[in-house]
């Protein structure tokens, strides 16, 4: 398990021009110091094919890659709901969403919060954001992209950990935002040829003489129970994919709240030329979405012939790689890499985001631009180096890191989706209703994690999200029509908004759903 000299070469050459480039995309061509908007949203000026890449290349990491393959090694086909589900949601909040965000001139979700209801949801928003971001994302794609490169290249963990977040923090960090999204048209078409290319390959090793299309119905025949995209009650797995909660309940609520309201996904729609460009990018990602299933689940349900005996559900994709010859091993390790680092960059380009515009700017009012970008190329390292530092005690322990993230965030996820769905759609939600939406999330969500624990009730989390959301849901609109909004609360503005989109844009969407209900008639 190692990288041949070529393979070397190759990851060599990919570093360097990938730092390069992002460097020569961020420059500042008129000679001047970078403003915030450049730094922080890519000067509003990002086309819809770098929106739709940079949304692919912030989702699409180790979490997915090496997560979502060992959850297809154990649960099959059936984990690829979250990647095409997600692909319809993106259109819904690109449709609904993003026309009333891009009027208001949203930076960051916090700053919506409070020109919606007022500065302390935003303040305790921002923490919790910051917090769930560094201690959960940037910690897992560091621990789950380690494994990668342990698995390959024999490189211990704690130094793999280093050297990626070393790499993704120089990568985005004179550059901000344009640095990232300017590059992710690269890192995208490097992801998608690494996963055809490893898929086509392991479905070739099992199909020997009969290729790739062999191998896939010797999987098919072998492992039929692994192409259920709707589980029944007596799987094994049925906690991890409640059978019909999966289109209907719970999934919804954890697939709004990451593509509607998550910053480091937003941002990239945030910063676009115009609310057509945007929407041209989200379904540009839409379609990438579907793509997915194939390059992150198929190589793991190929391990399940290929490696049947894997210590960890987690190493299912890094050992698929090892089947690959000298050349094209390092060229797929390279997407991968590419993957790691481009989702690493973006998260960590949030954190500063984040805590630069939402706290910072807040308690420094007289601060200046130069001062802002400054301070947020500091938030950024003190995000990686805490990231790097609790990457090993948060989820050494964890055999399926896929499923430790949704398990976790599904406890605030349900108050996150009650306080803004409210926000955008109700007029006279209050700061009370939507904080008591919000606590009342966690806790629910706390009591029946420990019910499960205790084993006193089993609960699928997923289920658990959806009864939690529609609880906090009722308790945030009773509070609300008890204690209306303070006069002067509500600076959002909804005149001028049309949730009226292209002619393109609507047949994009006639084909996802299209595509939803062919896959799902064909392996319910």
């Amino acid at each position: 398990m190692s990288l041949a000299t070529i393979d070397l070469v190759i990851l060599g050459i990919y570093a360097v021009f990938i730092f390069g480039l992002a460097q020569w995309v961020s420059r500042n061509t008129s000679g001047g110091a970078k403003t915030s908007t450049d730094y922080f949203l890519a000067s509003k000026n990002l086309p819809w094919w770098a929106i739709g890449a940079s949304l692919i290349a912030a989702n699409i990491s180790a979490e997915q890659i090496i997560g979502m393959s060992g959850s297809g090694y154990v649960i099959g086909l059936g984990i690829a709901a979250y990647e095409w589900m997600a692909a319809l949601t993106l259109l819904i909040v690109g449709k609904y969403f993003l026309p009333i965000f891009i009027r208001n001139d949203i930076v960051t979700m916090p700053q919506f919060l409070q020109q919606r209801y007022g500065p302390t949801i935003r303040n305790v928003m921002a923490l919790f954001w910051l917090l769930l971001y560094v201690f959960v994302n940037v910690t897992s794609i560091l621990w789950l992209g380690s494994i990668a490169v342990n698995t390959v290249t024999g490189l211990d963990q704690t130094y793999a950990i280093v050297a990626i977040g070393i790499f993704a923090l120089a990568y985005q960090l004179w550059g901000g935002l344009k640095a990232v999204a300017l590059t992710d048209i690269v890192q995208v078409a490097l992801l998608v040829a690494g996963g055809l290319i490893i898929g086509f390959i392991a479905l070739s090793e099992i199909g020997g003489a009969s290729g790739a299309l062999g191998g896939f119905n010797i999987l098919l025949t072998e492992f039929p129970e692994k192409f259920d995209m709707i589980l029944s009650p007596d799987n094994p797995n049925f906690n991890e994919l409640p059978g019909i909660a999966v289109l209907l309940g719970g999934l919804w609520v954890m697939n709004i709240s990451y593509w509607g309201f998550n910053q480091y996904i937003i941002q990239r729609a945030l910063a676009a030329r115009s609310i057509g460009e945007a929407q041209k990018g989200i379904a540009f990602a839409a379609y990438l979405k579907l793509l997915m299933p194939v390059i992150v689940v198929l190589p793991g349900m190929a391990a399940l012939v290929l490696a049947p005996a894997l210590s960890a559900p987690d190493q299912a994709y890094p050992t698929m790689m090892n089947l690959l010859p000298a050349g094209l091993k390092g060229l797929v390790f390279a997407a991968l890499i590419a993957a790691i680092v481009a989702s690493l960059a973006s998260k960590v380009n949030s954190i500063s985001t984040i805590f630069t515009l939402d706290l910072y700017a807040k308690a420094n009012k007289a601060a200046s631009d130069r001062h802002l970008v400054t301070v947020g190329r500091f938030a950024a390292f003190a995000a990686m180096l805490i990231g790097v530092l609790t990457a090993r005690p948060l989820l050494g322990n964890f055999e399926q890191g896929f499923q430790f993230i949704q398990e976790f965030t599904g406890f605030f996820t349900p108050g996150i989706v009650v306080i803004f769905i409210l926000g955008l759609f109700w007029g006279r939600a209050s700061e009370a209703g939507a904080l008591t939406g919000a606590i009342l999330s966690v806790v629910l969500s706390g009591v029946f994690w420990w019910l499960q624990y205790a084993d006193i009730f089993a609960f699928p989390f997923m289920n658990r999200v959806g009864v939690v959301f529609l609880a906090s849901l009722a308790a945030a609109v009773v509070v609300s029509l008890m204690s209306p909004p303070r006069e002067g609360t509500m600076q959002i503005r909804f005149d001028g908004v049309s949730y009226r989109t292209s002619t393109g844009f609507n047949i994009a969407g006639v084909g996802v759903i299209l595509f939803l209900i062919a896959v799902y008639a064909i392996w319910w």
